[in-house]
């Protein structure tokens, strides 16, 4: 029997993330941004401490499709699987992150080094492997070629030279492609994890709520990476000084201390730069120098 989530306790947000590359870069992210995910014995459907959210784990080819459905009120998948599957869902935010970097992932054609094949009109009657056979179809026909699409199940990369004339596959630095010795011919499209909802969970006022609030902690934990908090102490006569001399300290929040000729400095900079900040503001007379990392920064 196929139960319809959507009669059950409205109070309740049923989300839908990615199960598998993405799996530990998304529970890492909530979990900055306050919901903490445990793995029972059921790992596709994890624990979280949140009485008002039911996670459920999918591949992410999967999850727009359950959300158009209205299994899912909400998930986290990428762009290209809202396109591949062409899911009529309402996209809420976007984040760039990974499993590797925080570039977005490129969906590219490649052929081995040694083709002749140099542009995608050169692919006229050929054969093309891939995961996105629907993407890759719109692309042809975008640029009026005629060419065999054939789904790919894995290991796309070895049938480039030695099943089909060229391949459409998912990188984000190139360098499995380059390993394989394949040349990236053309980029079809650009991917970014994106949050989706069902567009009757969007009507529903508490529904949308709970979903901004978990967009709005995500873009917190987003903004907050590769940032530190700073805090100094430094006498009042040499504020001036060092702000002028600093401009990582431009706009800090500035609190006078018990002593009136002292006062408290506190700021926000680049994980980066506080090994070279962090020195000066000591040259510049600043005492009890504190960094601390920030789980959100929301604006």
């Amino acid at each position: 029997m196929v139960v319809d989530w959507r009669m059950s306790n409205t109070k309740v947000l049923r989300l839908g993330l990615p199960k598998g590359s993405l799996q530990e870069a998304t529970f890492e992210k909530m979990s900055k941004a306050g919901w903490h995910i445990q793995l029972g014995s059921r790992s596709y459907v994890p624990h979280v401490d949140d009485d008002e959210l039911e996670i459920r784990l999918f591949r992410a080819q999967e999850i727009s499709r359950y959300v158009e459905y209205g299994y899912l009120d909400c998930g986290l998948t990428g762009y290209d699987w809202i396109c591949e599957n062409s899911s009529n869902v309402k996209e809420i935010g976007e984040f760039c992150f990974s499993k590797v970097s925080s570039r977005p992932a490129r969906w590219v054609l490649a052929v081995p080094e040694e083709s002749p094949i140099q542009t995608v009109k050169d692919l006229e009657g050929k054969r093309i492997a891939t995961e996105v056979v629907n993407l890759t179809k719109a692309y042809l026909e975008k640029n009026g070629v005629h060419a065999e699409v054939e789904f790919s199940w894995g290991a796309t990369e070895v049938k480039a030279r030695e099943l089909v004339d060229a391949i459409v596959d998912v990188t984000e630095t190139g360098s499995s492609l380059r390993a394989a010795k394949l040349r990236i011919v053309d980029t079809l499209l650009e991917s970014t994890p994106r949050i989706i909802a069902n567009h009757d969970s969007w009507k529903d006022s508490w529904k949308q709520n709970k979903i901004k609030v978990l967009v709005m902690m995500l873009n917190g934990a987003m903004a907050a990476e590769h940032k530190v908090g700073l805090k100094l102490n430094i006498e009042q006569k040499n504020l001036d000084k060092l702000l002028a001399g600093l401009p990582a300290l431009r706009n800090p929040t500035i609190a006078q201390l018990s002593s009136p000729s002292w006062v408290a400095v506190e700021t926000v900079i680049d994980e980066s730069v506080a090994r070279v900040l962090i020195p000066q503001l000591k040259e510049a007379g600043a005492e009890g120098i504190i960094e601390y990392p920030l789980n959100k920064i929301v604006f």
